[in-house]
């Protein structure tokens, strides 16, 4: 019983070939291709102003040479949100909840900033490592720590996402679980059940929301120092 509630974490596979590909390329399938016409439909202006706020809000503490980053994080940011709530969905996987896929997504971002920093201005990456004004004394071991902070940024932004998308998954297939196994014996306590695992349900598209957007965030911060 205990193992079943993290079956929905496994990559599904048809004939031993993994279908994460193809549950990670679903989410862009589903976007309205551009056309020709001079007047788009309403989910088309739906789409150019989601896109619009998104880039907007990611662009914002960044100065002009971070404005190259633009197609990349919002790309990322569109990729993430509806990768999150096809998640959410009846029998679907979440490819977010891999942990190897968000690192494979945090790390190459968090190494192209840093790089990024070092190319451009090395003395003033290096001197993040190094706060101004630190004794003499602690000079090596703020340096280790700093290193260390700097470092671990990639791992941090890959379990987070991974950990708050996992635990909501959890809680709605536990909560969901007692609602139907209470249904026949406490129709009453059931029906409460049933309240909060729609309630949970709403907190959970929210946070899956909230995450995309926390992930990128961090990206563009750190890309911030770096330029």
């Amino acid at each position: 019983m205990n193992l079943s509630f993290f079956d929905q974490f496994s990559s599904p596979s048809l004939l031993g070939i993994p279908l994460i590909l193809i549950a990670t390329l679903l989410p862009a399938l589903l976007l309205p291709s551009p056309n020709n016409r001079w007047i788009a439909g309403r989910l088309s202006v739906l789409q150019l102003w989601l896109i619009n706020l998104i880039t907007k809000q990611l662009m914002i503490p960044l100065n002009k040479k971070g404005h190259k980053w633009a197609l990349i994080l919002t790309s990322l940011m569109l990729f993430l949100l509806l990768t999150n709530l096809l998640g959410l969905l009846p029998y679907t996987f979440t490819p977010t909840t891999q942990l190897s896929m968000n690192l494979a997504l945090a790390f190459p971002l968090w190494l192209a900033t840093l790089l990024t920093g070092l190319r451009n201005q090395p003395s003033v990456s290096l001197g993040h490592l190094l706060p101004e004004g630190t004794p003499t004394p602690l000079i090596p071991a703020l340096i280790l720590i700093e290193t260390t902070s700097l470092l671990i940024r990639p791992l941090a932004l890959g379990v987070r996402l991974t950990a708050n998308l996992t635990a909501g998954h959890l809680l709605i297939q536990l909560i969901s679980t007692a609602t139907t196994v209470l249904f026949s014996t406490m129709p009453t306590i059931s029906f409460l059940t049933l309240i909060i695992l729609f309630l949970l349900t709403i907190l959970e598209v929210a946070v899956a929301m909230i995450q995309a957007y926390v992930f990128v965030l961090l990206l563009s911060l750190y890309l911030q120092e770096n330029i």
